[in-house]
């Protein structure tokens, strides 16, 4: 190597460890692990899009003011290509920066940072984004959950599902903690509605592109309709080779899947045929929705997913209840303080969070919709927290979203 070239290779070596070092007096650190590369990069990297926006329209309008000092954000990110152990030394990478907050996507790197954040003196939030409902179970007392759980979904879903006259349904759906426990309460739920399950052959989405062999197994078992999901860009897969392989059924995609996504990487959603999902962004039209689109679209040229809105919409609430606790060191505290900073409506963000519950999960209404003959049906959103009629009425008159059917919906949560 030429002394002109080690000299470039240690000026770029000292740039990156100026970056990744650790924070300024005036600024506050906020990281996130997950996958940046692999069959999953897009699923990661929308989540990275989504907080690095919020960040710089932050950092761009004077950042926030704390005891009487302004401070700036800085977003630092690692690949952890869903490895639990890369992504706790991610963690401590970040922590050891000064993070106040790590931002993870997926549940099997999220769990192991929760049996590290509350280390004394070594402490940050989890902001974790999943909808599996075993997250708040853990009882970490410094979890954001900043998506809705699933549990509705699976309701809902089967409901819908069995109304439509299928009776037999087989389930492919990605290999992991997430895609085991949506599998288990799918089944639980079909089941006891009367429902049969063919067959239950998961599948790594994270890492192959190649699905002929189960789902080979899986059309087998004749199914009126088949479960799948995981990553949006491998579920789109999914259904091509479903569909290329003859199968007519109707589809029923676990909540990682966004339709919106899927149907730019199809050409439309055609091939989707008879679906069940949750709704696209782009289905709850309001002021702030539409800003945010332009906005994010005119910054990265590309379309907006619900991992782009919801943790652009976390890293908002971060911020505020940065601010309502009043310290940057304090993270109990910080924690404490995100009831105060609520609600976030659609008149200024993407969607819309009502609160937060005791064990950490935001309160945001799931949006489930679907396709039928190829052609998208109205969204609706279904409220899982309100305890009575008078409560879920209350949270109706708050919302902007006023073009959406608003259902309550009473589950065991």
């Amino acid at each position: 190597m030429s002394v002109k070239k080690t000299w470039l290779t240690i000026f770029v070596l000292a740039c990156f460890l100026v970056f990744a070092g650790p924070a300024r007096a005036d600024e506050i650190v906020v990281g996130f692990s997950g996958p940046l590369s692999g069959p999953a990069a897009e699923y990661g990297q929308d989540i990275v899009f989504g907080i690095e926006l919020a960040v710089k329209e932050l950092n761009a309008a004077g950042g926030i003011t704390v005891g009487g000092k302004k401070y700036t954000f800085r977003l630092d990110k690692l690949d952890d290509r869903v490895d639990p152990t890369q992504a706790t030394n991610n963690a401590r990478r970040f922590k050891s920066n000064g993070a106040v907050a790590v931002f993870n996507g997926v549940f099997t790197t999220i769990a192991p940072l929760l049996k590290i954040n509350q280390e004394q003196g070594q402490e940050f939030i989890v902001m974790s984004y999943t909808s599996t409902p075993k997250v708040v179970e853990l009882g970490n007392k410094l979890l954001v959950n900043t998506t809705v759980t699933f549990t509705p979904y699976v309701e809902v879903f089967t409901d819908w599902a069995l109304k439509k006259g299928w009776k037999k349904a087989a389930m492919l759906v990605t290999l992991g903690a997430y895609g085991e426990e949506w599998r288990h309460a799918f089944k639980d739920a079909w089941t006891k509605k009367g429902g049969v399950i063919t067959a239950d052959k998961p599948a790594n989405y994270y890492a192959e592109t190649d699905f002929s062999a189960p789902i080979t197994a899986v059309l087998a078992t004749k199914p009126d309709v088949i479960l799948i999901g995981g990553p949006s860009a491998t579920t789109a897969l999914v259904i091509e080779q479903l569909r290329s392989m003859g199968f007519k059924g109707g589809l029923i995609m676990v909540d990682q899947a966004k339709p919106d996504y899927i149907a730019q990487i199809l050409k439309g959603t055609q091939l989707m045929g008879d679906m069940i999902s949750t709704g696209a962004v782009n289905s709850l039209p309001a002021p702030g929705a539409a800003d945010y689109e332009r906005r994010f679209r005119a910054a990265y040229k590309r379309m907006v997913t619900w991992e782009c809105a919801l943790n652009y919409s976390a890293m908002h609430g971060l911020a505020r209840a940065i601010q309502a606790a009043g310290t940057i060191t304090d993270i109990y505290k910080i924690r404490e303080s995100f009831p105060k900073i609520y609600p976030l409506l659609g008149d200024k963000f993407p969607n819309e969070t009502f609160g937060i519950t005791p064990q950490g999960r935001l309160m945001i209404a799931n949006a489930i919709q679907t396709v039928t003959n190829g052609k998208p049906d109205p969204t609706a959103l279904y409220y899982w927290w309100p305890k009575t009629k008078a409560e879920f009425e209350q949270y109706k008159k708050q919302t902007k979203f006023t073009r959406n059917e608003h259902i309550w919906l009473k589950v065991a949560m």
